[in-house]
């Protein structure tokens, strides 16, 4: 499984936001070291997805719309690439060529473990415990 390079710029937007609270486009931009064009089309992604609000005006700009402690990676990640998925045959779109695979097949079986072992841990790691750990992930997972 591999998330998209816009479902981890993303994450940065997202922690920029927690970290400075209101913050402009440009900053955003610069300080995730993402390009600025990728960067507004990503935060516009997350309006729509509930996790960002735009301040229009002259001291405006963009901030979480909810606090970071309730905003967890697994969210974020959504917003942009959708349901998290380790292996395609676990997702509903997927007909697999073997019959009853989803009942008969321990790799069916073992992938769909490892995904919800993955998910689960993203909906425990919230923007607040990023910013209260930092670096010191261990802590977090």
């Amino acid at each position: 499984m591999k998330i998209t390079q816009e479902a981890d710029y993303a994450v940065r937007i997202a922690y920029c936001l927690a970290k400075n609270g209101k913050t402009d486009a440009k900053s955003i931009s610069e300080e995730a070291v993402i390009p600025a064009r990728f960067t507004l089309k990503i935060l516009r992604k997350m309006m729509e997805g509930g996790i960002v609000e735009s301040i229009m005006g002259a001291g405006g700009g963009y901030r979480l719309s909810r606090e970071p402690d309730s905003i967890n990676l697994r969210r974020v990640i959504e917003i942009i690439d959708g349901p998290i998925t380790f292996n395609r045959c676990i997702g509903d779109e997927y007909e697999c060529s073997r019959v009853n695979c989803k009942k008969s097949c321990p790799f069916h079986l073992i992938f769909t473990l490892v995904n919800e072992a993955i998910t689960e841990r993203l909906d425990k790691i919230t923007l607040a415990s990023v910013l209260e750990c930092g670096c010191r992930v261990t802590e977090i997972l």
